[in-house]
């Protein structure tokens, strides 16, 4: 028989989980979301194949949501691809060309309306810790920038301890946490492990066991270089771990969105600045609270500016009165290989502002190709990446190749570039003077060029006047 006081004695249980904070809290009610931002990492983590690197609080995220295949950023540069991230419009369009800090001083439009402006007027409160990168600051403003004790964005457990505090400090309103690591990074000296941060366990690596990409040289200073890359990587991983206990702790695990991605490739050349895949091909780690299937790995071929229309469906938040450039993908988490998610496009000007050379792309499942509208100039290389031990090394031997690819054609490159994915996914072989793929480049050049009509690009003029 029923105990008479039963119904009561449930309610009353019902509302002190409430005023506990306890998950059942979110059912129905908050709908946050965090946005994590790693600086300059490619796809070298566990849940990726990669079997040296120890990411375990990164591939737990990955089994408990969807890890995307084909993941890819709209510029392979910080600040334009934040800038892409915030504004679902690309680099060309937002006007975000380069980068934001010192003498670079690119910044995008003012009509320009970022996330965090968006969300903010349906009733978030917002919040940005670490690496912000973007400008003009009234574009893309958070109530609250914790940046307290950070270290250089580089003491992630701290950070997520800020974050923590922050996400305490008010309750009921709904949030949004943009949480940004400098790791891995290069610092002015390696990859800032030289130092001890709080709450963080030290993970070294032999150089003899790191895989070295091909489109590397496999010399010792490369290993010891990206052993380097690799802490850093695993330092970030425990910053996440950290964050994703503070939701916990906090009773959001189950009613918070979580975005995990990097803004570009690894700082290594032939990465990072390339719309080369390993420039632009990144990880992107989705848990979404109301997934119907956990672990997916989806094949859907997705953008950074499709990040933004993402966390405004999710989130019920009015778009900008413009047109964004990108497309949710909320309703594909769940599915493998999604129908009619095959193509990708991307855009590049500069990185520092010494370093113009405008490219555009767009990539399908099997091609892709490159438009260099100033391929009578010799690609750049970035500070950072000029003053690596890889680079330096490669300069001081007269190196012929760096990895499979020949370094007279890494540095003059010509103006139209088409590779056969399938065939040659190093991107070594380019198609575009071969008669067998005139119709594919003919179609792929149309596919771009009214891309970047829809886009508004102001590269257009480089179809007439040259």
């Amino acid at each position: 028989m029923k105990h008479p006081l039963l119904p009561l004695l449930l309610i009353l249980a019902l509302a002190a989980c409430l005023l506990a904070g306890s998950p059942l809290r979110a059912q129905g009610r908050q709908k946050n979301v965090v946005l994590i931002v790693a600086d300059d990492q490619g796809r070298e983590l566990g849940c990726y194949g990669d079997r040296v690197i120890r990411t375990p609080h990164l591939d737990r995220l990955a089994a408990e949501g969807t890890r995307f295949e084909y993941a890819f950023t709209a510029v392979s540069s910080c600040s334009p691809s934040r800038a892409a991230l915030l504004s679902g419009l690309h680099t060309h369009s937002n006007g975000m060309y380069g980068l934001q800090h010192a003498t670079h001083k690119q910044t995008s439009q003012a009509w320009v309306r970022g996330l965090p402006n968006l969300l903010v007027a349906a009733g978030y409160r917002t919040c940005s810790i670490g690496k912000y990168h973007v400008a003009p600051e009234e574009s893309y403003h958070f109530d609250t920038y914790a940046n307290e004790g950070i270290m250089g964005s580089r003491s992630t457990v701290r950070m997520a301890e800020n974050a923590e505090k922050w996400i305490r400090s008010e309750s009921g309103k709904p949030f949004f946490l943009y949480f940004c690591f400098t790791d891995p990074h290069r610092a002015a000296k390696g990859f800032a492990n030289d130092r001890p941060y709080p709450g963080i366990e030290e993970v070294k690596y032999d150089p003899a066991r790191i895989p070295v990409p091909e489109f590397l040289p496999d010399r010792p200073e490369v290993r010891q270089d990206l052993a380097e890359y690799y802490q850093s990587v695993s330092r970030l991983d425990q910053g996440v771990g950290r964050l994703m206990q503070a939701l916990k702790d906090t009773g959001h695990l189950d009613d918070t969105l979580v975005v995990y991605l990097s803004d570009n490739g690894i700082p290594f050349p032939g990465a990072k600045t390339n719309l080369y895949d390993p420039g632009i091909r990144l990880p992107l780690i989705v848990r979404a609270p109301d997934q119907k299937t956990r672990g997916v790995v989806s094949q859907a071929m997705v953008s950074w500016v499709d990040i933004a229309p993402t966390l405004l469906e999710y989130t019920g938040a009015k778009g900008p009165e413009y047109p964004l450039q990108g497309r949710s993908f909320l309703s594909v988490l769940s599915q493998t290989d999604p129908p009619g998610w095959d193509e990708v496009y991307g855009s590049h000007q500069f990185h520092e502002i010494t370093m113009y050379y405008p490219m555009r792309m767009v990539r399908t499942r099997r091609y892709k190709y490159l438009l260099n509208l100033a391929h009578p100039l010799p690609f750049p290389a970035a500070e950072d990446l000029y003053n690596s031990p890889t680079w330096q090394g490669i300069l001081q031997r007269g190196d012929a190749r760096i990895g499979k690819r020949a370094t007279e054609a890494f540095l003059h490159r010509p103006r139209h570039e088409l590779y056969d994915l399938q065939a040659d996914p190093q991107e070594l072989v380019n198609l575009a003077e071969k008669k067998e793929y005139a119709e594919v480049l003919a179609g792929l050049q149309a596919k771009l060029k009214t891309w970047q009509q829809t886009t508004k690009d102001p590269w257009l003029l480089k179809y007439t006047h040259e």
